[in-house]
């Protein structure tokens, strides 16, 4: 049974810093694509950030410079440290796992909420 489990969220003042962690486990057939998206309320998920197995990443327009996705292929790990939040950063968070981007399997969710 796969399982994707992330932590670090939480309610941080607008300026504010958030680290999110997220553990893969089980037999996962394809962790080319590890990532970040978000769902805020009454907006569709989007993606935030991914990182390719060859190191690659890429970002949404509204975090870049304020973002940064690491993983650890070998660990099974994907982290998202936020800096410089915003309260339009307010949203629940979750890690994904995949052979595509949005594909493949999903955490819980971590709440992230920014207050002004």
């Amino acid at each position: 049974q796969v399982q994707l489990v992330e932590s670090g969220g939480g309610l941080v003042q607008a300026g504010g810093s958030l680290r999110l962690s997220c553990v893969a486990s089980g037999s996962i057939r394809s962790t080319y694509f590890m990532g970040w998206y978000r769902q805020a309320p009454g907006k569709e998920r989007e993606l935030v950030a991914v990182a390719h197995i060859s190191g690659s990443t890429n970002y949404a327009d509204s975090v870049k410079g304020r973002f940064t996705i690491t993983r650890d292929s070998a660990k099974l790990t994907v982290a998202l440290q936020m800096n410089s939040l915003k309260p339009e950063d307010t949203a629940v968070y979750y890690c994904n796992v995949g052979t595509l981007p949005g594909t493949g399997y999903w955490g819980q969710g971590t709440q992230v909420t920014v207050s002004s």
